[in-house]
């Protein structure tokens, strides 16, 4: 055999070690989903969503009181968020530059703040803010979520406004525009796309976490909207769900994950959606 029949059938293993074990994940992959989807829909009634915890065996019982409780949690999260993400972004790409040490220090730290494991972000708040306090709440709930969406939506504002041509930004104070209108008229116009897409993805990313909740707002039996106290969650309920001894509970931890699953794929698919658009639009 010469040396170029042997790179050719190294080549052909590879590649079909690499088909196989793409094959396998793919396998793997849809055999998850089609269980989530074919266990989560048998479990999916109105009760669901209309009514709230129920102890095992007893009828109605849904959960309204988590879906209220996640819904409060992310949105407190991203109202608090966005804004800082995007303000913080806007001084790395418009004020900061890459030259300057503040601004590398911000993008290091960010950079370490989104591969930190969120059960560590879970007991860093729960140190600083259930400890001292002595319960549970929900605005600690807010606060461990919030740390992990800023350095997301961060990172993605600072790339996508440093993809804006600088010349636009001369043309505008050529024209005698000031800088905070360039800035919101001109720049943020051209990266808006890329902006929406990571904080689509930085609320999917959020919408899906358990671990930093049980260390922060827990959980809690009943209705409430009080976030000075413990709150129900979706995540919460469906890990306290999915590990419990009854039928009942464990479908409707099913269910809880079902909806998980189609919110985060839901928040995928507009994301996929408006960048491809964009593209399209070029």
């Amino acid at each position: 055999m010469t040396r170029q029949e042997r790179r050719i059938l190294v080549n052909k293993i590879i590649m079909l070690l690499s088909t196989a074990a793409a094959l396998a994940g793919m396998l793997f992959l849809f055999w998850i989903i089609g269980v989530l989807l074919y266990k989560g829909f048998t479990a999916l009634n109105l009760d669901i969503f209309t009514y709230d915890m129920a102890p095992p065996g007893r009828e109605p019982s849904g959960l309204r009181n988590a879906l209220v409780g996640q819904l409060m949690l992310v949105l407190g999260a991203s109202f608090i968020g966005v804004p800082v993400g995007v303000l913080a972004g806007t001084y790395l790409s418009e004020y900061g530059g890459k030259k300057s040490r503040l601004a590398r220090l911000i993008r290091d730290i960010s950079d370490i703040m989104m591969s930190t494991p969120s059960i560590v972000i879970g007991a860093f708040v729960y140190a600083i803010l259930v400890e001292p306090i002595g319960h549970f709440s929900g605005w600690a709930g807010i606060a461990a979520l919030t740390v992990m969406m800023v350095p997301i939506v961060l990172r993605t504002t600072d790339d996508m406004l440093q993809l804006v041509p600088g010349s636009l930004r001369e043309a505008a104070i050529a024209l005698g525009a000031p800088k905070y209108k360039v800035i919101i008229q001109v720049v943020y116009r051209g990266a808006k796309t890329g902006m929406l897409t990571g904080i689509l993805l930085s609320v999917a990313r959020i919408a899906g976490e358990t671990a930093p909740l049980l260390f922060t707002s827990f959980s809690n039996n009943f209705y409430s909207t009080d976030l000075t106290q413990p709150i129900a969650s979706l995540t919460v309920t469906m890990f306290n769900y999915a590990t419990s001894p009854y039928d009942d509970w464990i479908d409707q931890g099913w269910a809880a994950a079902l909806i998980l699953a189609l919110f985060v794929l839901g928040a995928n698919i507009i994301g996929r959606l408006i960048t491809r658009t964009k593209k399209g639009n070029r």
